[in-house]
């Protein structure tokens, strides 16, 4: 005989899965949000009104889920903006100095963009994926995609015009 939370799993775990995958395109990580769910479902079935439907419900939880995971993901930055525009091979005191001189100017040049582009490159840096900055932006992910795209390729095109950056 099975028991109300097996039927809620049985009848509801595909949605999840399915809505989960939709969001991240990664079928482990999937499965493993879509366990974290009946789990949280499990542990807050008391606090369950009733008010909207079951599926509902876990799609609530679902969805803070992986917003959840999204969040821990930004927490490591990412510089990887700055060290594609430094040649690995430098070393010693005039590549710190060179370092240090491309890093001001590169402030200077983000200075010139639109404040958009500038919170795209900057929340980018952070280390935030671009779903998430295209939240934060109103602009889609992939419209925060191009956005940073086109932003260091015009940081790329003034360094090499100015002789810090060579192809």
């Amino acid at each position: 005989m099975d028991t109300p939370l097996d039927e809620l799993f049985a009848a509801h775990h595909r949605d999840v899965y399915g809505y989960l995958y939709s969001l991240c395109r990664d079928a482990s990580l999937s499965e493993e949000l879509t366990c974290e769910v009946f789990l949280e479902a499990v542990r807050s079935i008391a606090g369950f009104r009733g008010e909207s439907d079951c599926k509902t419900w876990l799609f609530t939880i679902a969805r803070r889920r992986w917003f959840a995971w999204l969040h821990s993901r930004r927490r490591q930055p990412q510089m990887v903006a700055l060290d594609e525009l430094l040649p690995s091979d430098q070393e010693g005191p005039e590549a710190l100095a060179l370092s240090a001189e491309l890093q001001a100017r590169v402030r200077q040049l983000l200075e010139r963009e639109p404040p958009r582009t500038r919170r795209v490159v900057s929340m980018r840096l952070e280390g935030y994926s671009f779903y998430e900055i295209g939240l934060a932006c109103g602009v889609s992910e992939s419209s925060a995609r191009v956005i940073d795209f086109r932003a260091k390729r015009r940081l790329r095109a003034a360094l090499e015009q100015e002789g810090f950056y060579e192809r």
